[in-house]
């Protein structure tokens, strides 16, 4: 950016002259056959088809199969075939190269998991973009959003510098654009967000000295009013969209998505969970798709059955298979420990950066904001006889039992009692520490946020934010465990993926993570910018000597 207030109108005026965003998913566009193509499995991977370009005009498309579907040997493979450009499975030229050390790879990564904005097909559901951008890997092809907060971590060498000025860039092109930050630049995705860290995003790239933070004062406040839409006027006791009021009058937020359908990229997987319940279907979907704003999907975080008694809780792992159905979902009457921390991180970036700038009423009315959110925090999660920040269900009036690491938001973001942290710290240790890093959750189940997989965006937070609060041989501990997980499985089979299963790294049985709605997929974006910026920050770690002792393809 070339100085205060200068990219934020170049920002504006680019959203101002671009056409009106395209904002109909595959499932508006395409209607009967969109279902047509998901009931009868035409793609093992129901993303397959909602990801498709189409070769002419969707309406034209849509028209052609109304005409031709109920005609004799209708064959509805070779017509989605013929209209479509198909792409099953993400591949790459690139091969992980034998003997190269992590670090070395990770670098050679970034080139394989830029996209460009020429590069989008016209007519999908690919959101345009003005600047490159990083994806994850394998199935998911696109932007995430805080994903790609963890990713930018990795950027650490100068030549890095401009994309991550393009990508603080492009979310705040998507906020001027959409009014807020969707799950992933789809327009599938458009109806939810993911954890609100742009404001994290705008100061990693303050520090790289790519941005002025003031240039991004206007995003960070539409965001915020998107988060709050609906908490002016709504009455205790109440909820509407992502806010609930409690009573006494405290606002705290929810996960929400402003959809009740099936989830279009996995539409048939939702269908067949609310035929298993005798829930309303709506309400099934609305849970469902509001789990994934929460970046967590799938957890028994968010399952509404009996939690394990104090018994059940011990070193020895609850067993898989004990846990609840997804068919017991509740996201939405739980208000979450890390969305209130990641929004107690908005409110203060936002009264600071208005102070800056001399906007003095506004700094005092977020400065309020946020310590009256950090009271409810404080009132309503922690726990002092657990030690421990805990989801709270609203419409019970209790704290959750499950405990899971979004209990180190809180320290990440600079919410936290610093007596909080000690005792949080003696908890994590307890219940929560695994051979291999930072379990997800204490529960075990066949659901991929939860034990025994362990995840690099929850190892960061933990690292840093017991680092920030005097915790230092935890966070160390918690560093050096998750190096040595990643640099296991990589001397092995030469990748990193998107998640691990946390078990003894020194009987050699590191494995990647299992459980979910997909294959495991490797890449990844947020393991390698984790990975990359904890190797940064320990040069003593055995990891640095970690090169693959095999090759293997990595998928785009």
């Amino acid at each position: 950016m070339t100085g205060a207030g200068t990219a934020g109108a170049q920002r504006t005026s680019r959203a101002a002259a671009a056409p009106a965003p395209d904002t109909l998913t595959p499932a508006d566009r395409y209607e009967e056959l969109f279902t047509a193509v998901q009931t009868n499995h035409v793609f093992t991977d129901s993303k397959s088809f909602v990801d498709c370009a189409p070769r002419g005009e969707p309406a034209d498309i849509l028209a052609a199969y109304r005409a031709q579907s109920t005609q004799p040997a209708f064959d509805l493979g070779a017509f989605v075939r013929h209209h479509f450009d198909v792409i099953e499975q993400p591949h790459s030229d690139y091969v992980s190269v034998p003997g190269q050390p992590i670090a070395a790879h990770i670098d050679d990564l970034w080139r394989v998991l830029t996209r460009h904005p020429a590069a989008h097909p016209p007519r999908s559901s690919l959101l345009q973009l003005p600047h490159a951008y990083l994806v994850p890997g394998g199935r998911f092809r696109e932007i995430y959003y805080w994903d790609s907060y963890f990713t930018m971590l990795g950027l650490t060498a100068e030549r890095h510098a401009p994309l991550i000025r393009d990508m603080v860039e492009n979310f705040a092109y998507l906020i001027d654009t959409y009014g807020h930050v969707p799950n992933g630049n789809r327009s599938y995705y458009l109806s939810r967000s993911q954890p609100p860290v742009f404001a994290l995003m705008v100061e990693l790239a303050q520090l790289r000295g790519v941005i002025e933070e003031a240039d991004c004062l206007p995003q960070l406040r539409k965001e915020h009013a998107f988060w709050m839409a609906g908490a002016e006027g709504l009455v205790d006791g109440q909820a509407v969209r992502r806010v609930v009021r409690l009573p006494g009058g405290a606002l705290l937020n929810r996960y929400w998505d402003e959809r009740d359908t099936p989830r279009e990229e996995s539409w048939i997987e939702d269908v067949t969970t609310a035929q298993s319940c005798g829930r309303d279907p709506a309400e099934v979907y609305r849970h469902i798709r509001a789990a994934c704003e929460s970046g967590w999907d799938f957890s028994t975080r968010w399952l509404r059955a009996p939690e394990p008694c104090a018994e059940e809780r011990s070193r020895t792992h609850v067993r898989a298979g004990t846990a609840p159905s997804l068919a017991s979902i509740c996201t939405t009457d739980i208000l979450p420990v890390d969305l209130n921390a990641f929004l107690f991180k908005l409110e203060t970036k936002i009264a600071a950066l208005a102070k800056q700038s001399g906007d003095t009423a506004t700094a005092a009315a977020f400065a309020e904001m946020a310590e009256a959110r950090k009271a409810a925090m404080t009132a309503l999660f922690w726990d002092d006889a657990q030690g421990a920040y805990f989801d709270y269900d609203w419409r019970l009036d209790q704290r959750r039992d499950c405990l899971t690491a979004a209990c180190v938001t809180p320290l990440f973001v600079g919410a936290a009692e610093p007596a909080h942290a000690q005792a949080l710290a003696a908890t994590v240790v307890n219940r929560l520490l695994a051979p291999g890093g930072l379990s997800t959750t204490e529960c075990a189940s066949d659901q991929q946020w939860d034990r025994p997989n362990g995840w690099a965006a929850l190892q960061w937070m933990a690292v840093r934010g017991f680092a920030d609060h005097g915790c230092h041989d935890l966070s160390r501990t918690i560093s050096h465990r998750w190096l040595a997980t990643v640099a296991a499985l990589y001397e092995r089979e030469g990748k990193l993926v998107e998640k691990y299963a946390l078990r003894r790294v020194e009987q050699d049985d590191t494995r990647g993570g299992h459980g979910g709605e997909y294959p495991l997929q490797d890449g990844f974006g947020w393991t390698n910018g984790v990975t990359a910026a904890l190797l940064a920050e320990q040069p003593q770690h055995t990891a640095h000597g970690c090169t693959a002792h095999s090759t293997a393809p990595q998928h785009r």
